[in-house]
């Protein structure tokens, strides 16, 4: 077993400080830790407290698990190492394109020049027609009047 503690169910006003303080009633704290939330800055209701010796962690998880804290009854045990987690894919990609959007020098609609109607290899193609320098489909800017 280890000296690194996981301690769950807190009240989300306890902070390091707290934490260091009710658990070095069983022996010396290397750090006491409560996990924020990065974008609030509000406590994630959980934490991590590091013994100085087995004995000192054991006793602690003993003498602290199940016991109530601001209302709530903690959990305390044996902390585990994190379980490696698959990359995270979907949402909002960003990153570079190289076709659409506006650029100064082909105007809005990005590169329609590849003589493939506007087409990319993806195969999607606008409803609209393929874009003011594609073709004469009608639509805005369209000045050819033959009357």
């Amino acid at each position: 077993m280890g000296n690194k503690l996981y301690v769950g169910n807190l009240p989300y006003g306890v902070r390091d400080n707290d934490l260091e303080q009710v658990f070095s009633q069983y022996g010396a704290v290397t750090s006491a830790r409560v996990m924020m939330e990065r974008d609030t800055g509000r406590s994630k209701g959980f934490g991590f407290v590091e013994m100085s010796s087995e004995t000192e962690a054991q006793a602690a998880i003993q003498g602290m698990n199940g016991q109530p804290l601001g209302g709530r009854s903690l959990v305390v045990n044996e902390a585990r190492p994190m379980e490696p987690r698959p990359p995270r894919s979907g949402g909002f990609g960003g990153g570079f394109r190289s076709e659409g959007g506006y650029s100064r020098d082909s105007g809005f609609g990005g590169n329609r020049g590849d003589g493939n109607g506007g087409r990319n290899d993806s195969g999607f193609r606008s409803p609209y027609g393929s874009g003011p320098r594609g073709g004469n489909r009608g639509g805005w800017g369209n000045n050819n009047h033959s009357e």
